[in-house]
């Protein structure tokens, strides 16, 4: 986030949706940034594996 509140940033989301969205709609939009910005910290401190790393964890 760039200095907005989550409050902010929930009030542009909700905005940018149609007005025919649905509380299905909104609760996806709110779970995946939510998603996104935890992969992003994480990230960030290095909480990362490399894509064999994967591989192997998943077995394939």
């Amino acid at each position: 986030m760039t200095g907005e509140t989550v409050k902010d940033e929930a009030r542009r989301l909700v905005d940018r949706l149609p007005d025919d969205a649905t509380w299905e709609d909104i609760q996806y939009q709110i779970y995946f940034r939510q998603a996104v910005e935890a992969g992003l910290k994480d990230s960030r401190e290095g909480r990362v594996v490399t894509q064999e790393e994967a591989r192997q964890r998943f077995g394939l």
